[in-house]
């Protein structure tokens, strides 16, 4: 605050008094533009609107980001910080870097706010406080299976810290944190509900099953296969969710709050919506921006309808005509040329150079420069005003703790028919993806890369490819060289596009971690530095 500011603020405290008989506690007021803690934590509603406010913290269409720092998608804007992660070309000081940090532990310390308080108040139902205090302890345990595949070792804050402390605070090992998070999601799910318990109203809550999903999560992640696989096959024992039918559906408005869906961020229309229809659409439909487009290496990825690689010469595969016979799931996925759009005067995707279309790659910087778009959470409802979506984003779906089931069964190498059944279950459980089942004589070997690829079309554009990439430890093969997108004809036969102004790079040696955030560094020395990003 400026000295003329508080001296203006002194004079008026001073006219206030004068002529009267000033008042000792006068100046002691509630502030007016926020809740203060003098007259909150009272009642039980201020603890379920202090609980609620924590799900602002999860992540939304922001997700989709990080799948396009991967092989399968490309961020199009080539000035966005982020396209500078593709390129290799970043440091400690990018901002993409800094917000997923930073926004991260803005969760956690709501969350340890929230925990710190929340026993000021008299519950006369104490099922419901220790539901609340679940709900924290697993959003909490949220942000640190966000933060460390992609830092590592990471601080593990369990308690708001004054600046004094925060200053002095060290990197946890990941081990630690992963164990943290294990027995935090344990200990929640004790609390929780299933989702079918909640009332209505209750909707988009923590659940049962969103703890025990992301304990599954975590433990894939820090490769406790015993803990991953027991974790998820007790969602499935216990039955309370299941695929839903329609893959083509699973991300319209439609099919919200379906039995597949384990956690999601909810929106609201009108009052709390984002803009994903125009960030993923394609440019003809009023100026969409195609921020992030999916690669040729993302459709290349799926099968065709007989369950063969595209490479494979028994698979029926057509070049000439690469989208038809194929899995299903390409096509729910991504836009392909030919595919309905709700422009009226732009309603057919043609984005091939010669095409002469809205969406032909090159009309504009916005247009897709792969020639594909993304079509998960496009809907056309949202056509009316395209910055006011209100879809809710998924973050955790019964898919993926199949495959997750299926994964830790796999390298635990106890191969056998319930993971077949829950590989076979994401390739053929529903209506409208009926792909054959994979015979039940694979290797171990074979099984991994099968899952593998299973994850990464049966999830792709959710958010979780970057994590599985390093993970595996495949991202030095797969991430570097040209990025490719559409095939077409032109007058010298097929041509395939790629992006002219970028080449992705990665080193092996130092990119599997994010730096810390040299922001961060400066506030507090004590945070050690990554391996490659020097001190």
């Amino acid at each position: 605050m400026t000295k003329s500011k508080i001296n203006s603020i002194a004079l008026a405290a001073m006219l206030a008094c004068s002529g009267w008989s000033c008042d000792a506690d006068l100046l002691e007021t509630v502030p007016n533009d926020r809740i203060s803690s003098a007259i909150f934590w009272q009642t039980p509603n201020d603890a379920l609107l202090a609980v609620n406010a924590l799900y602002n913290d999860l992540e939304g269409v922001n997700l989709l980001s990080f799948d396009a720092l991967t092989d399968i998608a490309h961020t199009n804007e080539p000035f966005d910080v982020q396209a500078y992660i593709e390129q290799g070309s970043y440091d400690a000081l990018n901002n993409k870097i800094h917000s997923t940090w930073a926004n991260a532990y803005t969760g956690i310390a709501a969350a340890n706010f929230f925990l710190e308080n929340v026993d000021k108040i008299a519950f006369a139902d104490e099922t419901l406080l220790k539901r609340y205090k679940a709900e924290a302890r697993a959003l909490r345990a949220y942000q640190y299976i966000r933060l460390a595949p992609l830092f590592g070792d990471v601080p593990l804050i369990r308690q708001t810290l004054t600046l004094e402390e925060s200053r002095r605070v060290t990197r946890e090992k990941a081990a630690a944190v992963w164990e943290f998070v294990d027995a935090e999601l344990e200990e929640a799910s004790a609390w929780l509900p299933y989702s079918d318990e909640y009332e209505a109203k209750d909707r988009g809550r923590i659940s049962k099953g969103a703890a025990l999903g992301l304990k599954a999560r975590a433990a894939l992640y820090a490769g406790s296969y015993r803990k991953a696989a027991e974790a998820a096959n007790r969602i499935i024992a216990d039955g309370k969710h299941a695929l839903y039918p329609r893959y083509e559906k699973l991300f319209r408005y439609e099919a919200e709050n379906n039995a597949e869906v384990l956690l999601d961020k909810q929106f609201i229309s009108g009052s709390y919506t984002h803009n994903v229809f125009y960030l993923i659409g394609p440019y003809s439909q009023k100026n969409a921006n195609s921020y992030y487009v999916p690669t040729k290496a993302a459709v290349d990825l799926y099968q065709t309808a007989s369950g063969y690689d595209i490479t494979a010469a028994a698979g029926g595969y057509d070049a000439a005509h690469p989208y038809a016979g194929r899995d299903p799931r390409l096509r729910f996925s991504i836009f392909l040329d030919g595919d309905t759009l709700p422009n009226p005067s732009d309603n057919i995707f043609r984005p091939a150079p010669n095409s002469g279309s809205n969406d032909a790659i090159g009309k504009s910087y916005h247009n897709s420069t792969t020639g594909f778009n993304i079509k998960k959470y496009f809907n056309v409802e949202d056509y009316a005003d395209i910055n006011k979506s209100h879809i809710n984003i998924i973050l955790l779906r019964y898919a993926e703790v199949l495959l997750t089931y299926a994964e830790a069964k796999v390298e635990l190498n106890e191969i056998d028919e319930s993971v077949y059944a829950a590989i076979n279950l994401v390739r053929n459980g529903r209506d409208d993806v009926k792909l054959p089942d994979i015979p039940p004589d694979k290797t171990q070997a074979e099984l991994k890369e099968i899952v593998r690829r299973e994850r990464a079309v049966e999830l792709a554009f959710e958010g979780l490819r970057l994590a599985d990439i390093r993970r595996w430890r495949i991202a030095e093969n797969v991430l570097p060289g040209k990025i490719y997108g559409i095939t077409y004809v032109d007058d010298s036969g097929q041509t395939t596009v790629y992006e002219l102004a970028v080449t992705r790079a990665f080193n092996p040696g130092r990119d599997y971690l994010w730096p810390v955030p040299q922001k961060e560094r400066d506030l507090n020395p004590n945070l050690s530095q990554n391996a490659g990003w020097g001190e």
